[in-house]
C-alpha cells in the first residue's frame, strides 16, 4: 500500500485486507465518539491538578515545558512546528513497551499518562505529538494517525513489527511527512522504505487507505469500545475541550 494518493490505496491485497478489517472493528465505535471534532483548548490548571493526584508533583515542570512548547509554536510556520513538537516529545519521553509501564500488553495513553509515566510505546507517542500539534493549531484534516509494519534489524535478519506513526499532510495531495519515535527525522514517506502502512485515522474518522486525497472515509460501524474510544474519553476528562 503507498502512502500518496490513488486508486491503490483502495485496493488492497488479501493479507492487508484482512488485517484492516480487523483493525477497523477495534476501532469502529470510535467514529460515533468523533462527530465533533478535537478542539485546540485545554485548562492547564486543570491538567496540573489531575497530574499531581494520579501521578506525583515531580512530573508538573514536564508538563508546563510542553504547554510551553505548545503555546511557543502557535507563531511559527507549520513545518517548523512539526519539528518543534517532534523534538520535543522524541528528546523529553523514553520508549518502554506497555508491559513494563501499564502491565498491560497494549494501552494507549494519554499526553496527561505519558507525562505522568515519562515513557510509552509507539501509540503513545503518535497520540501525543498529534495532540500537541492540533492544541498548537494545525488542522486535524493535515494529520493522520497512522497504524504501519515497521522493518526492523532482529537476532535472526530482518522482522516486521506493529508500529504507529504520525503522517502530516501539508495539501491533501501531497506526500505525507512521517514523525516517528523510532527515526527522530522528519522525513517524506518515499524515505521510509521500512514502513508498510496499513490505514489512517484522525480525529474526523477512520480511512481506508493512508494517502491524503485518494484515501476515503470508512463507514461507521456498530461495536465494541476500542482503545482509541477509550484513549478519546480520557482525554476529554483529561481537561481538554
Amino acid at each position: 500500500m503507498t502512502w500518496i494518493s490513488s486508486s491503490a490505496d483502495r485496493s488492497s491485497s488479501g493479507r492487508n485486507l484482512t488485517l484492516w478489517r480487523g483493525l477497523l472493528a477495534m476501532l469502529a465505535a470510535y467514529l460515533a465518539l468523533t462527530a465533533l471534532p478535537i478542539q485546540a483548548r485545554h485548562d492547564p490548571e486543570t491538567l496540573r491538578e489531575r497530574l499531581a493526584v494520579r501521578f506525583d508533583q515531580s512530573r508538573i515542570p514536564l508538563l508546563d515545558e510542553w504547554l510551553f512548547m505548545i503555546a511557543s509554536s502557535k507563531g511559527i510556520k507549520e513545518e517548523a512546528r512539526l519539528m518543534r513538537v517532534n523534538d520535543f516529545i522524541n528528546g523529553s519521553l523514553a520508549f518502554e513497551e506497555d508491559i513494563s509501564v501499564w502491565d498491560q500488553s497494549d494501552y494507549w495513553a494519554t499526553p496527561l499518562e505519558m507525562i505522568g509515566k515519562g515513557r510509552g510505546d509507539c501509540e503513545d507517542f503518535a497520540i501525543i505529538k498529534y495532540i500537541s500539534l492540533r492544541m498548537a493549531g494545525v488542522a486535524s484534516a493535515k494529520l493522520r494517525l497512522v497504524y504501519a509494519k515497521a522493518r526492523l534489524n532482529g537476532m535472526a535478519g530482518p522482522v516486521w513489527v506493529a508500529h504507529m506513526v504520525l503522517a502530516y499532510y501539508a495539501t491533501p495531495g501531497a506526500e505525507p511527512l512521517v514523525l516517528d519515535n523510532l527515526n527522530g527525522t522528519i522525513l517524506p514517506a518515499s524515505r521510509r522504505p521500512d514502513l508498510q502502512p496499513v490505514f489512517s485515522f484522525n480525529s474526523d474518522g477512520i480511512f481506508v487507505g493512508v494517502s491524503g486525497k485518494g484515501s476515503t472515509k470508512a463507514a461507521a460501524g456498530i461495536g465494541r469500545l476500542s482503545r482509541w474510544e477509550e484513549a478519546w474519553r480520557r482525554i476529554l476528562a483529561d481537561g481538554y475541550e
